[in-house]
């Protein structure tokens, strides 16, 4: 039969129905649904309407996610999914759609905001920091320069709740980008109350 976007086909707001007055058309068209997985990235073309393009991603596994209080964007790797409003089934085959909250790597993230405010970020209490990590935040600064990081620590706040993801080294984030559309997953770490509501629901669905 094929999927169309048509509307003759459905009743009238009264329950009457519409005579077919036409075949179907290629503009009347719909397509079947990508269901993205979480995995290597493969991503095809489609030649769509004026000779335009779809990227219909059938498998991607990193994107450009946001965070939104510190205003930076960096690619990263999607983990997995671990929610999905309208459907369990998608969690369970980790298909990635708009929306859906998933478990990014938190490195790159993390890397930023020790490198711009010279502060540990999701270290655990009581765990030494290696020479590294130490000569890179502790380093020999310049009175200009030391004075500008001093600056910077007054603001450097990171919520308990995120904090206490960049220690496990994964956050959570929801896509705002369509895979199956564009090709991309992109979205944006969850912050504040969002992050407080999708947790909430997270365990209420763990719990059943």
């Amino acid at each position: 039969m094929g999927i169309s976007r048509d509307k003759w086909h459905k009743r009238r707001a009264t329950g009457g129905r519409m005579a077919q007055l036409r075949k179907k058309r290629k503009f009347e068209l719909g397509r079947p649904p990508a269901h993205t997985k979480l995995g290597a990235k493969r991503i095809h073309t489609i030649r769509t309407m004026g000779g335009n393009k779809k990227y219909r991603a059938l498998r991607q596994d990193h994107g450009n996610f946001s965070w939104g209080s510190e205003a930076i964007s960096r690619k990263t790797r999607v983990i997995d999914v671990v929610y999905n409003a309208s459907n369990n089934e998608a969690v369970r085959t980790k298909t990635l759609v708009k929306s859906c909250i998933v478990q990014i790597d938190s490195t790159p993230f993390r890397q930023w905001y020790e490198a711009h405010y010279a502060t540990p970020l999701g270290r655990k209490k009581g765990v030494k920091l290696s020479e590294e990590d130490e000569a890179a935040l502790n380093k020999v600064r310049s009175k200009k320069t030391q004075k500008k990081y001093d600056e910077r620590k007054k603001t450097a706040k990171v919520e308990p709740a995120l904090d206490d993801q960049f220690a496990a080294g994964r956050v959570f984030a929801k896509i705002s980008s369509r895979p199956g559309q564009c090709g991309r997953v992109d979205g944006y770490i969850l912050e504040g109350r969002e992050l407080e509501f999708y947790s909430r629901k997270m365990k209420s669905k763990k719990s059943k």
